[in-house]
């Protein structure tokens, strides 16, 4: 009989398309993955895996053997969520797969609350931008998802998913202390046209809405510098360099020199919760959801999302 553990390895170097993907995603080492999918290999008599200098990709009884799995890890975990239901505590394998915003910002304090009140639960957390958390938890990869659904990358939700509103994460303009606007108490988007902007890589939320907004005044954008994290966007900021469109959402403290400044219209950006249909009477994702929700508005934010600072 095939090993659950070692199908639930091959799905995620599928997913992840390759070991060290699905290694961060499971906890394990590239070098445990690599052993588990070559006892699968025994196991089956199969090459799963054609290795090349640029990584693995799956050979055709791979990608046979992965759909299977699919379908036997689902009865697996359904089996285990109907177990869990009937203890009435939240227990086994929690995987949370995250934006890396809500990761800095939201989940350390749920997690460390959710998990010291049921050590019977083990939590995970998998970082993924936001359309690839809706695949991984539509994928069984992840019990529960957090994302972004924002008005120029709306979130995708795939067949068989649930999703809850956890709040309204406000984005602002963060521009230095000097700045000719920096006295205003709002900004319109008129008034940034013509500035030097701070922006994530292309593909981005930020970086595409900057672009389309600024386009759709008549004007191109200086895009001056760019940085992936909001602590090096901050840090230019700081140095004069620029202004930047960022979430106040694992934005964590502003340097000295920076003022943040809301915009109006706001772009809209909100933070969802996904899950599969049929596994929201778990207790360990009903507990998760509430200490989520708890922990939005203990950094503030009342239930519509809306800071009360």
């Amino acid at each position: 009989m095939l090993d659950l553990s070692r199908l639930r390895t091959l799905r995620a170097v599928a997913v992840h398309g390759s070991i060290s993907g699905a290694a961060a995603a499971l906890g394990y080492t590239p070098s445990a993955v690599s052993q588990q999918i070559a006892k699968l290999e025994r196991e089956t008599r199969t090459t799963l895996l054609e290795r090349h200098a640029r990584g693995v990709t799956l050979t055709g009884d791979a990608e046979h053997l992965v759909a299977a799995a699919g379908q036997l890890l689902a009865v697996a975990q359904e089996a285990e969520a109907r177990l869990e239901e009937r203890r009435g505590r939240p227990s086994g394998t929690l995987t949370v797969a995250s934006s890396p915003t809500a990761v800095r910002g939201l989940l350390p304090g749920a997690l460390a609350k959710l998990t010291s009140a049921h050590p019977d639960l083990t939590v995970r957390t998998i970082e993924a931008l936001d359309h690839a958390c809706a695949e991984l938890v539509a994928q069984g990869v992840a019990d529960l998802g957090l994302a972004h659904d924002a008005e120029l990358a709306r979130l995708p939700v795939p067949s068989g998913l649930e999703r809850t509103l956890i709040g309204e994460d406000p984005v602002e303009v963060c521009l230095p202390a000097a700045h000719s606007l920096a006295p205003r108490t709002v900004l319109s988007r008129e008034d940034l046209v013509g500035v030097d902007w701070i922006t994530p890589p292309p593909g981005a939320v930020c970086h595409d809405w900057v672009q389309l907004t600024m386009r759709g005044l008549g004007h191109e954008p200086v895009l001056a510098h760019q940085a992936s994290e909001a602590a090096s966007q901050l840090a230019l900021v700081a140095a004069g360099l620029g202004v930047v469109l960022v979430g106040r959402l694992g934005r964590g403290p502003l340097p000295d020199g920076v003022v943040s400044i809301p915009l109006e219209p706001a772009p809209m950006r909100q933070v969802h919760a996904l899950w599969r249909s049929g596994t929201g009477r778990r207790p360990a994702v009903t507990e998760a959801l509430r200490l989520l929700l708890q922990e939005w508005r203990d950094l503030g934010y009342e239930s519509a999302g809306r800071p009360t600072t």
